[in-house]
């Protein structure tokens, strides 16, 4: 039997205690500073404050909206939740940037589901972009979220 080769000398990261995944990750999160906003909560609260004025919008210039399924009270009462869900995230709050990113998966997931049945090339474009985006946005906010739940331990 020949002899087996020394391993080479094990890495600062494999001498480390093995702890649990969730406690090396708190630890790589830096809490988000006194007065920080990444971009990406930036860009969601404008993605927000947009979809609210087009909800006003859209009410304001349809004229028999109960026709189309709608209301003008329902869509006052979404325009002021989008308000307010943008207002929490400029105040970092967890629960807004949960509450954006649950409406996020639910536009992602139908959109996902209006590319299956998309009849003309141009529609199809616009929710693979739209799923793009709002993928791209969803992942970048976990990250935000870790930030602002570690602010909050400390």
């Amino acid at each position: 039997m020949r002899p087996r080769a020394k391993s080479p000398a094990p890495t600062p990261r494999e001498q480390a205690p093995r702890g649990d995944g969730e406690e090396r990750a708190r630890a790589a999160l830096a809490p988000l500073g006194e007065d920080e906003r990444p971009a990406a909560l930036l860009v969601a609260i404008g993605v927000c404050l947009l979809l609210a004025l087009g909800v006003i919008v859209g009410a304001a210039s349809v004229h028999d909206l109960s026709r189309h399924g709608g209301s003008v009270p329902g869509a006052a009462v979404l325009a002021v939740t989008l308000t307010l869900i943008a207002q929490g995230m400029y105040r970092r709050r967890y629960w807004a940037v949960l509450a954006f990113e649950a409406l996020l998966a639910f536009q992602i997931l139908v959109t996902s589901l209006a590319l299956v049945v998309a009849s003309t090339i141009a529609a199809a474009a616009i929710c693979l972009l739209s799923v793009l985006l709002g993928g791209w946005l969803f992942w970048k906010l976990v990250r935000v979220m870790g930030r602002i739940q570690a602010q909050e331990r400390r």
